[in-house]
């Protein structure tokens, strides 16, 4: 299974995905987080029935992300997402988490409909959301405050009979771009899929 609830053990990991000068510059809470609110955070999830965390596991049964839904509401089935990972992961993960998370929300959560807000300046997020079957549903100027600046969001939405469309084509792309990568040795490079 692709996700896996996260435990103590992944702690560490996760928190040196989360610092990731990367990843932060792209979270609502972009500063870095200490060990000590790291586990603050884990002990608050456990109680939490309106988040879900989970470990991203690749092919190789290596852990490479983080797969999050809050807002989680079993009567209108609705929920948000979010994912980040290894700043080391192969070519192609970012799809592959977001397949797996998807096929997460509709087939086992049962959600109706799916949501995320992205920072307008992490165009290659809105990108892939897009190519998975988002759509954009609402743009909020000046809508956060971070680096001494306020930045716009763009907020997405996909409803389960969209996914339940584009899924076979996302899986098309994701084994197309294995196929490619294989081809080319595994070499380390950077795209956006």
């Amino acid at each position: 299974m692709p996700l896996q609830p996260i435990t103590e053990k992944n702690l560490n990991l996760v928190r040196k995905w989360r610092n990731n000068p990367s990843v932060r510059a792209n979270m609502y809470s972009s500063h870095e987080i200490t060990e000590k609110e790291h586990l603050e955070w884990f002990e608050l999830i456990q109680l939490d029935t309106s988040s879900l965390w989970f470990m991203h596991y690749s092919e190789e049964n290596e852990p490479d992300g983080v797969v999050y839904f809050t807002q989680y509401d079993e009567v209108n089935k609705t929920a948000f997402w979010g994912f980040y990972g290894d700043s080391e992961s192969k070519p192609g993960v970012g799809l592959r988490m977001e397949f797996d998370a998807l096929n997460k929300a509709f087939y086992e959560l049962k959600l109706h409909k799916l949501n995320c807000e992205v920072l307008n300046s992490n165009r290659k997020v809105i990108n892939l959301h897009k190519k998975c079957g988002f759509q954009q549903e609402g743009f909020f100027r000046d809508y956060h405050f971070t680096d001494n600046k306020y930045h716009d969001v763009v907020r997405l939405g996909i409803l389960a009979s969209e996914w339940f469309e584009k899924k076979n084509e996302v899986k098309h792309r994701i084994d197309q771009h294995a196929t490619l990568h294989n081809m080319r040795g595994g070499g380390h490079h950077h795209d956006t899929n």
